[in-house]
């Protein structure tokens, strides 16, 4: 190439949200998760409320005008039935779960919250309703929505959250920034690895991004790729089985992220019954480390090392 020739502007780096750098998970410190297991495996059990005749929601037939009572139904029926019989499981088996939740919900049944308080879950926060996004809000209200969900969460559960998961992973260009100055130590937002990774912020309070998966996640799987619940079970089981054998080589973070809505079906409950069943038995076998989020990102945090 000619000395003399001036690469145009856009051959050059390509914008960059500056939170983390590029470090393949091959080059990393190692190190070991509570009592020596190399794989971190919890459930995000996301308990969501919706505004009836409005706003956003997944969706199991085509969307019709609002009130859309056939999708806003079909998503009631995890509140008030599917995450009842999924805590029964998870009793059942002896799992924690990470309960990510919505504020609404204090208003909508606080029941269900103070059952996932009294199996000694933890509690993440969610936004106030999964039927709005916050990555469009400007930045004071983004904050004031962040202070809002510790305040009603500690005020009603006698816990301030640690941990955020965004509605629909809506982001704005401050949210991280914004995490950190609220009084949260780490984010679900980010799918982007298979560690922990700490973050960097504008303040320089220290933020983790927790992983959070987007494959092994019922509403991209069953709802959007219309997956079996026979074969989203099977790909727990798979993703379970392989990441065990990577963990050999380096300490790994697997999630599981669950609506109950869908897995609480009776048919696919079924299904979701022998996953879980799967991981348990190598949780008795002392292979894995069945955790929360939350005890993660204190862990990671002990070490002083650079993840």
């Amino acid at each position: 190439m000619d000395d003399d020739f001036a690469r145009p502007a856009y051959l050059g780096p390509l914008p960059s949200h500056g939170r983390f750098g590029y470090r393949p998970i091959t080059q990393r410190p190692d190190h070991a998760w509570p009592n020596g297991a190399r794989l971190a495996v919890y459930l995000g059990f996301n308990l969501e409320h919706f505004a009836f005749g409005e706003g956003l929601g997944a969706n199991i037939g085509p969307a019709s005008p609002q009130p859309d009572v056939l999708n806003f139904a079909w998503r009631e029926y995890g509140n008030r039935v599917g995450a009842w019989r999924c805590l029964e499981l998870f009793d059942q088996l002896g799992l924690p779960a990470a309960a990510l939740i919505n504020t609404a919900l204090y208003d909508h049944c606080p029941e269900l919250v103070a059952a996932c308080v009294a199996r000694g879950d933890e509690l993440v926060g969610h936004g106030h309703s999964n039927a709005e996004r916050q990555g469009t809000l400007p930045e004071a209200a983004e904050r004031e929505l962040l202070l809002h969900c510790r305040r009603e969460m500690e005020r009603h559960s006698g816990v301030a959250p640690q941990g955020w998961l965004s509605p629909w992973i809506s982001e704005s260009r401050h949210t991280p920034d914004l995490l950190a100055e609220t009084g949260y130590r780490y984010t679900l937002n980010w799918c982007h690895d298979d560690q922990p990774v700490r973050m960097a912020t504008r303040d320089g309070t220290a933020l983790w991004a927790v992983p959070y998966p987007q494959e092994l996640n019922d509403i991209p799987m069953i709802v959007a790729r219309q997956m079996d619940a026979k074969d989203f079970a099977q790909m727990i089981v798979d993703q379970f089985d392989e990441m065990l054998e990577q963990a050999r080589a380096m300490p790994l973070v697997m999630g599981i992220a669950l609506h109950p809505y869908i897995v609480g079906q009776p048919y696919r409950l079924r299904h979701l019954r022998r996953a879980l069943s799967h991981i348990a038995a190598a949780r008795d076998q002392g292979r894995v480390w069945m955790t929360t989020p939350g005890a993660i990102c204190d862990h990671v945090a002990t070490l002083n090392l650079d993840l």
